[in-house]
């Protein structure tokens, strides 16, 4: 009896460790408001300063536009990536095509949302910059102009 307690009482012990921290990481990541808040601060800030400066903050890893896993991207509706917070690399790449796990064309799928909404959210699944595993992500962009959005997500762990 005593020996089976002692493995439920470990049991329990290892489980509240689990949670909390699990508790902890989501504490952690950004809020769909604080995404929503961040992309408009990037368009005024776009707006004042203009594209080129802006597309290059919003791409500095250490800029004002990067906050935890928040991070902001730069679209043209043919869906060209102008600034990316998290990969500089895929700036200046076309990704109307690109599809996530499941097989969605979720970069279509955020510049048609934008077009028809200013405001808009976009679900899908992308690698998480902090743990690098896929996990489901919800993007919210605005119109910068005809032909822009400015977008930053947030990961629903």
């Amino acid at each position: 009896m005593r020996k089976e307690f002692s493995k439920l009482a470990l049991f329990a012990a290892t489980a509240a460790v689990a949670f909390s921290g699990g508790a902890a990481w989501a504490a952690d990541s950004a809020s769909a408001k604080e995404a929503e808040a961040m992309v408009k601060k990037a368009v005024s800030y776009i707006k004042a300063n203009g594209k080129d400066k802006g597309y290059a903050e919003i791409t500095n890893k250490q800029g004002q536009f990067v906050d935890r896993d928040l991070y902001l991207v730069a679209l043209q509706t043919d869906g060209k990536v102008s600034a990316h917070g998290a990969n500089e690399k895929l700036v200046g790449k076309v990704l109307l095509e690109l599809k996530d796990v499941d097989g969605k064309e979720f970069v279509r799928e955020i510049i048609e949302a934008a077009k028809s909404k200013n405001g808009s959210w976009t679900d899908f699944k992308y690698s998480h910059p902090l743990t690098k595993k896929v996990e489901p992500k919800s993007l919210y962009c605005e119109r910068l102009d005809e032909s822009a959005l400015v977008c930053g997500g947030i990961y629903k762990l």
